[in-house]
């Protein structure tokens, strides 16, 4: 008896979504490789690692943290974007996905369409560091010095949260400083450690251990409040220039096409995990505050995120080499 050609594609139809509910359900079966498109040892890094540790508990395989450094995360967001959607391969994001768009002419990717966002994972402040070598002990001074002789930042990059950031400051300021760009927060920290660059604005998570043992010299938080790592730090909008914000989030994507039912055991698991006491004190020492939104909620972020960006790019005529 030959079949209706409707009937044929209805039936393989079912038979595929009952393929992808069975794959779904053995969700997972192998280690699963989390991409950080910046160098080991920058707060991304440091909490794609301390996740890791617990869905690796949690999910039953190890979860592999592999980092793909270059053109501000566009690299590995390009190799999440490009792996197969099968649960296997996820991305974590930061501040600087929503700001590439806007920075890069043409990236290999494209954000909204070519990765599915699963759950905002934590945010956390910034910190004004500077080098001990240098005199100032207040934004205010710093800002003070920087009119009397040309001072250097370090970032992760062109369009880094970090160069974003020391941009803001240096332009609510009415003051020009000199970037040194490197491939990662890593980098840029080391160098300035090392006195070859003035300062930097580095995430709280990978800034506070040097401030606290005192190589560098932490002047002020990023964040319209205090945080609660650091509390007696000031802010630079209540110590220097009202009204100046800054914080960096971190987010877990996959591939566009991923089953919805792996979505929902990524997230589900993701933000079991981030309400672990233990998780949430290592990420509180860190500087971070965990999330743990819906999808829709992460989506609306990076959409809000990207439209403010684009007129922080477009004012300061920034653009990536």
């Amino acid at each position: 008896m030959k079949l209706h050609p409707a009937v044929v594609l209805l039936t393989a139809a079912v038979a595929g979504a009952a393929a992808a509910q069975s794959n779904a359900q053995d969700y997972p079966v192998k280690p699963i490789r989390v991409i950080v498109g910046l160098a080991p040892g920058g707060a991304t890094d440091i909490v794609a690692r301390a996740l890791a540790q617990k869905l690796t508990d949690g999910l039953g395989q190890t979860v592999v943290i592999d980092n793909r450094a270059g053109a501000a995360g566009s690299i590995g967001s390009a190799l999440a974007a490009n792996a197969p959607p099968d649960g296997y391969t996820a991305l974590i994001i930061s501040s600087t996905y929503t700001i590439n768009p806007s920075l890069y002419k043409k990236l290999p990717f494209d954000p909204v369409r070519d990765l599915q966002p699963v759950t905002l994972i934590a945010s956390s402040p910034f910190l004004l560091l500077v080098h001990p070598s240098i005199a100032a002990k207040t934004p205010r001074e710093l800002i003070a010095l920087a009119r009397t002789r040309q001072l250097t930042f370090a970032s992760g990059g062109i369009g880094s949260s970090g160069h974003l950031a020391a941009e803001l400051f240096s332009s609510m300021a009415g003051i020009e400083l000199t970037h040194v760009p490197y491939k990662g927060a890593g980098p840029a920290l080391i160098d300035t450690l090392g006195g070859q660059v003035n300062m930097v604005m580095s995430s709280i998570v990978s800034g506070m251990p040097y401030a606290k043992a005192g190589r560098l010299r932490a002047l002020a938080i990023t964040t319209r409040t205090r945080s609660a790592a650091m509390p007696e730090l000031p802010t630079i909008s209540e110590s220097a220039l009202p009204g100046y914000d800054f914080s960096s989030w971190y987010g877990l994507m996959v591939p566009t096409g991923t089953p919805r039912a792996i979505i929902a055991r990524l997230h589900a698991e993701t933000v079991k995990v981030l309400k672990l006491p233990d998780l949430q004190q290592r990420l509180a020492g860190e500087g971070c505050e965990p999330v743990g939104s819906t999808p829709e909620q992460l989506a609306a972020h990076i959409k809000t995120e990207m439209a403010r960006w684009a007129k922080i790019v477009k004012s300061s005529h920034m653009q990536a080499e």
